[in-house]
């Protein structure tokens, strides 16, 4: 009888140790499982979902009904459109201005603001509003400014004699796109210059007392040091900008609605008016799966110069 319960005691410690080494193992992952379901639901579904109706005809009719299987007539039909072809020249261009202004005038505010003088902390801090500001205000905001009847732009030039009549920024083919431009480089100037500065101010500073001692100026200083240890930084800065700025929506919707005939109209901006304007849900889905194969190459890119990096 003993024996018995010897046994019984032996399996059942034997069982608890094994549910013990279980927990432990596997016990940190069943906090994960909320964030995966969010994952799931809100990212990886809907990109899954909208893949799968890009293949599909599917308009405002048969929404709720069957839907034909057509292959890659939707991305052909898409791909050889006229507005497809200036939507995307146009998000290009928007991102690589955008991207380039905001990155020089960024670095040139970081390595001001990386002096140490009197009220630097209270100016940086202003120069955050920019960035910290709704993007539907600043769209308002901008949009008023580059009005043709009471803009300030307009009223500066014209007292300066630059022009002699207003001009109708917002709505001419020639300077539509570039207002929005204008406008993206006001909100991502902060951002940029408060990530950089961040670099900036990791720099080990003996390198630069020692690059004094030999007679280094402050170009070579910044060419030979600040630029090579900033690598890692800018590298992450341009790729999270450009991912940013390429999708950006909001800010061209509020301004021009992507006007005038289609002059400032990206990429988000065309794949909303297929979806919801025109209720041609399967060319939208086409245009933004376009969009999602263009930022995952850019971040596969990224990544793989990062790797590269590290193997040195």
């Amino acid at each position: 009888m003993k024996e018995v319960n010897m046994s019984a005691v032996t399996g059942h410690r034997t069982q608890s140790a094994y549910t013990r080494h279980v927990v432990r193992r596997w016990g940190d992952y069943f906090f994960v499982i909320p964030s995966l379901l969010f994952i799931f639901a809100f990212l990886i579904f809907p990109i899954l979902y909208n893949i799968i109706i890009s293949f599909q005809d599917v308009t405002i009719m048969n929404l709720h009904g069957e839907k034909n299987f057509v292959g890659l007539e939707n991305y052909s039909k898409v791909i050889d459109s006229s507005e497809f072809s200036s939507s995307l020249y146009n998000s290009f261009k928007f991102t690589l201005i955008c991207i380039l202004f905001q990155f020089i005038i960024g670095f040139a505010l970081a390595l001001f603001f990386n002096i140490n003088f009197p009220g630097r902390n209270i100016m940086r801090s202003l120069l955050l509003i920019a960035w910290m500001t709704p993007i539907v205000i600043t769209a308002t905001l901008f949009k008023w400014l580059f009005s043709s009847d009471y803009g300030i732009f307009n009223y500066l030039l014209m007292n300066l004699g630059i022009i002699d009549q207003p001009i109708d920024w917002l709505t001419e083919k020639g300077t539509a796109l570039y207002t929005t431009i204008i406008a993206n480089i006001w909100i991502g100037i902060p951002f940029n210059m408060i990530i950089l500065l961040s670099g900036l101010q990791s720099l080990p500073k003996e390198l630069y007392e020692a690059a004094r001692i030999d007679g280094a100026g402050r170009i070579r200083q910044f060419v030979y040091i600040t630029l090579p240890l900033m690598k890692p930084t800018i590298m992450i800065l341009l790729m999270l900008g450009i991912i940013y700025t390429f999708k950006v929506f909001d800010l061209i919707f509020i301004m021009t609605g992507g006007g005038p005939v289609n002059a400032s109209t990206v990429l988000p901006l065309y794949a909303y008016k297929l979806a919801f304007i025109q209720f041609d849900f399967s060319s939208g889905a086409v245009v933004a799966s376009i969009m999602f194969i263009i930022l995952l190459l850019l971040s596969s890119i990224y990544l793989w110069l990062i790797r590269k990096e590290g193997a040195y």
